[in-house]
């Protein structure tokens, strides 16, 4: 995390550990919270963290939020996957609430941030058979009627839904003069009648689902922002997603050099320490270095969001993102290789860390996308 956080900032932190450490801080609990590994998301651990405040802490007071910033949720977000607590939908929850904050109306501000407040869920539907990093290809239609919105289409890749109060969904309203226009966020309640979950089998779990929506009918209230202009609302909020990420798999990336460390210093072969090896050492210099290198980048595009709040950083949050991901990943990979076969066995932490891992540099925007929108920055 950021060398220069203030007192206040620090004891966050701090108490965040001490949570953690409290009630997963052993293999026996986390192993407990997930169901032998199967789940990443534990319900009432996310309770819990919304009980102190702390799930809706980057919100405005009025919704129930604590009315820190960024670098808050931050923060939070690092240290809880540092912890390995298996609160998978906070952050998606996180960025739900973001959306909503800036485009919503008062009753739904009331209601999201609130729910995300008390430690809920909610998911976002976005990425279709035909449209991942190309969202602007999305097909999944809603139908303005006089009794609503009729959906009807399918979503994949989507995280948490079966668990979720309520799924913000990117669709098509309407044709425009560029596929960029015609997209529409419609809130979608849990419950709500044609809408069919199927959970996606996944090295990390069951946590990803498949979505379809059969003539599902929502409120004309429950239009998020402006009808058609979808668009430019997802982009006034990527600052806040890839920050979302990247914190994340910051602390992802903290523990698993960590677990690496603590193993190399007890593991001997040919009478020594095996990190003592200059192999060993070299590599986990290496990864020291990324691992500061994005936590002042991290904290660095946290900083300058909450700064100015309404504008958007796109080359630096995407430098965020590709850095910490890439360097949870490559954590991950090298902490296996320098465990030996140790690192591949459920006795230890580390397989869980490359499940988790591996997915880092895919999820919310590929490493590929990233570096093609820091090259347009550049007039590329």
């Amino acid at each position: 995390m950021s060398l220069s956080l203030t007192e206040d900032r620090t004891a966050f932190a701090e108490a965040i550990r001490d949570f953690v450490a409290k009630e997963c801080g052993t293999r026996e609990q986390r192993i407990a919270l997930t169901d032998g590994g199967r789940s990443a998301h534990n319900e009432k651990l996310n309770r819990k963290i919304g009980e102190l405040g702390w799930s809706a802490v980057a919100f405005p007071e009025e919704y129930g939020g604590s009315g820190g910033g960024i670098t808050e949720a931050c923060l939070l977000l690092e240290e809880l996957a540092y912890g390995q607590a298996p609160v998978f939908g906070l952050g998606i929850s996180m960025i739900v609430g973001s959306t909503i904050q800036r485009f919503g109306t008062e009753s739904q501000r009331a209601e999201v941030i609130g729910s995300l407040a008390r430690g809920e869920v909610s998911a976002i539907a976005m990425s279709e058979p035909g449209a991942g990093s190309d969202v602007a290809a999305l097909r999944c239609a809603a139908r303005r009627t006089a009794d609503g919105y009729v959906i009807n289409g399918q979503k994949t890749w989507i995280s948490c839904a079966p668990y979720a109060e309520r799924i913000l969904l990117v669709c098509r309203t309407g044709d425009g003069g560029s596929r960029h226009e015609g997209i529409s966020m419609l809130v979608v309640p849990a419950g709500t009648d044609g809408v069919d979950i199927r959970p996606i089998d996944t090295l990390g779990g069951r946590e990803i689902n498949e979505v379809f929506f059969t003539d599902a009918t929502v409120p004309h209230d429950n239009l998020v922002g402006v009808e058609g202009q979808a668009w430019s609302q997802l982009m006034a909020g990527l600052n806040f997603e890839r920050l979302v990420c990247a914190a994340t798999f910051l602390g992802n990336a903290r523990r698993a050099f960590d677990d690496t460390l603590e193993y190399v210093r007890q593991r001997e072969q040919f009478g020594r320490p095996v990190g003592s090896f200059q192999a060993l050492k070299h590599r986990l210099a290496d990864l020291a270095v990324d691992i500061k290198c994005a936590s002042l980048l991290v904290y660095d595009v946290a900083r300058l969001a909450d700064e100015d709040k309404d504008r958007q950083w796109p080359r630096e949050a995407s430098m965020a993102k590709l850095k910490a991901t890439e360097t949870a990943k490559k954590a991950a990979l090298e902490g296996m290789q320098m465990m030996g076969a140790a690192g591949y066995t459920t006795e230890y932490d580390m397989e869980r860390h490359l499940r988790q891992n591996v997915i880092a540099t895919v999820f919310a925007g590929t490493s590929e996308v990233q570096r093609d929108i820091i090259g347009k920055t550049f007039g590329l």
